[in-house]
């Protein structure tokens, strides 16, 4: 069962983190794009499109991505790991990650996203589109970082 509940705990890992964190690298720079034309929707719409599309992504499968310390907690379980160092370390810095998507990336996309939906001329602005991908960088290096404890596994008798 152990290894069943390994297999859906990484594959839910790679199916949901991996396009959140790919689509909100790509947002920063998309919205720039869109909003070069300075008339929002009504002036460049496949841009404006391409960044609702990414923002998409981020929404849905930042809610995807809940299976994946679903599928990590009763894989811990199952192989009595619950207390481990790394373990913890890998949930606290999994709290940080989804804290850092669902306070500072997500909200930050929809405004930039209704900024560029309104009726008036929107230029983006720089400093607003760096921060978010500041953010966003700190998202990918938490998951990045869990990664690679979930794989060497610090101070475990089995790790690598």
């Amino acid at each position: 069962m152990t290894k069943i509940l390994l297999s859906l705990h990484v594959l839910a890992a790679l199916v949901a983190i991996g396009p959140v964190t790919v689509a909100a690298s790509m947002f920063p720079p998309a919205v720039r794009r869109a909003g070069a034309s300075g008339h929002g929707s009504a002036g460049r719409p496949e841009a404006v499109g391409t960044v609702r599309l990414l923002h998409r992504i981020c929404r849905v499968y930042a809610g995807v991505g809940t299976a994946v310390p679903v599928f990590g907690f009763a894989t811990a379980s199952a192989m009595g790991v619950l207390g481990d160092s790394w373990l913890l370390t890998s949930i606290v810095l999994t709290a940080v990650a989804t804290g850092v998507l669902v306070v500072l990336v997500l909200p930050r996309q929809d405004a930039l996203l209704t900024a560029l939906d309104g009726a008036e001329p929107v230029a983006m602005d720089r400093a607003v589109t760096s921060r978010l991908a500041m953010f966003t960088g700190l998202f990918n290096l938490l998951w990045a970082t869990v990664t690679v404890l979930m794989i060497v596994r610090p101070g475990s008798s089995t790790g690598a």
